[in-house]
């Protein structure tokens, strides 16, 4: 079994910082790409940025310059670093990560349960 646990949301004010963490664990071998998604209330899930398991990142566009990814693999933790936070940021934040688990051949995705910013004006 494979679990990811995000972290580190809460209740900012416009112009602000947050850091977001996702912890993965279980039988796992490899962790290949790992993604933070975002879901705001009556919109789709959408990508706001991917990390490789070498370290190769890509932002939506909306959050480049402000937002940076990064994980340590060691600790089977990817982070995201928000910052200059703007209401329209207001979202639940996903973890998402292509694992390989123990005893089971091939790469299989996994997401986590979310975890809640929000962003006052």
């Amino acid at each position: 079994q494979v679990q990811l646990v995000e972290s580190g949301g809460g209740l900012v004010q416009a112009g602000g910082s947050l850091r977001l963490s996702c912890v993965a664990s279980g039988s796992i071998v490899s962790i290949g790409t790992m993604e933070w998604y975002r879901q705001a209330p009556g919109k789709q899930r959408e990508l706001v940025a991917s990390i490789t398991s070498g370290g190769n990142t890509n932002y939506a566009d909306s959050v480049k310059g402000r937002f940076i990814i990064s994980r340590d693999n060691a600790k089977k933790t990817m982070y995201l670093q928000m910052n200059s936070l703007k209401p329209e940021d207001t979202a639940v934040y996903y973890c998402n990560a292509n694992v390989w688990r123990t005893g089971i051949p091939g790469f299989y995705n996994y997401w986590g349960q979310g975890t809640q910013v929000t962003v006052s004006s």
